[in-house]
C-alpha cells in the first residue's frame, strides 16, 4: 500500500512517499486521519489532497501557505500545477506539468 507523509498538522496536503495508484494511502507524520482515498494515480514526491478545496483556497504544507487552489480540488485528488498555482513563483502557471519548465521562456 502507497505511503504519504503529512508535514504539519494544519497541512492540507500531503507528499507521496510511493507511487500510487486508485485506493487507499496510509498518512504518516502529522496527518489527521489514518488514510485518505487516492482517486488518480499519483506519483512519488507529488501532493495529495486532504480535504476538499475550493479555487482561492491555500495549498497549505509544511504549515504554512505554499500557493492557492485555480480549479476545485476533491479529497484524494493530485494537487499540482493543473488545479494550483505558486504563491511564491508568478510564473508557476506557465511551467510545465510534467518537467516544471517554463513555458514562456525563448532558448536559442
Amino acid at each position: 500500500m502507497a505511503k504519504a507523509f503529512c508535514i504539519h498538522q494544519l497541512d492540507n496536503v500531503a507528499v507521496l512517499l510511493d507511487d500510487a495508484q486508485v485506493g487507499t494511502i496510509t498518512l504518516l507524520g502529522a496527518a489527521r486521519e489514518a488514510c485518505v482515498e487516492a482517486l488518480e494515480p499519483i506519483k512519488m514526491g507529488h501532493k495529495i489532497a486532504l480535504r476538499d478545496l475550493a479555487p482561492g483556497d491555500g495549498v497549505i504544507k509544511y504549515g504554512i501557505r505554499i500557493g492557492h487552489v485555480t480549479l476545485p480540488i476533491r479529497t484524494g485528488e493530485w494537487v499540482h500545477l493543473h488545479n494550483m498555482a505558486s504563491d511564491y513563483d508568478e510564473r508557476s502557471a506557465s511551467l510545465d506539468l510534467e518537467t516544471g519548465e517554463p513555458g514562456d521562456v525563448i532558448y536559442e
